[in-house]
């Protein structure tokens, strides 16, 4: 759960900050007040996906392997309860 919470935080803190620079960077080139909200976040999201496959790849890798070794010791806990009612008796 850990990994997840740390992955998801960065992430989030990765958009919130192409948001404000994506935001800022418009209003300072266009010299308006009015920035488009929707441009300005489907730009910020576009950047912080492309900018976390980079930054956050072991953060990543270790939130798959923890969901891997959860996983695995499911299954091992399914096949032993599988296993027990299958033996006669």
């Amino acid at each position: 759960m850990k990994e997840f919470l740390v992955y998801t935080g960065l992430r989030a803190g990765i958009f919130l900050a192409s948001l404000l620079v994506v935001g800022g960077a418009w209003a300072l080139v266009t010299g308006d007040d009015q920035v488009p909200a929707l441009w300005v976040v489907l730009l910020a999201f576009l950047i912080s996906g492309v900018a976390s496959l980079f930054l956050l790849n072991r953060q990543r890798e270790a939130f798959a392997r923890r969901v891997e070794d959860r996983a695995d010791r499911a299954t091992a806990r399914f096949e032993a309860a599988k296993a027990k009612e299958d033996e006669p008796g």
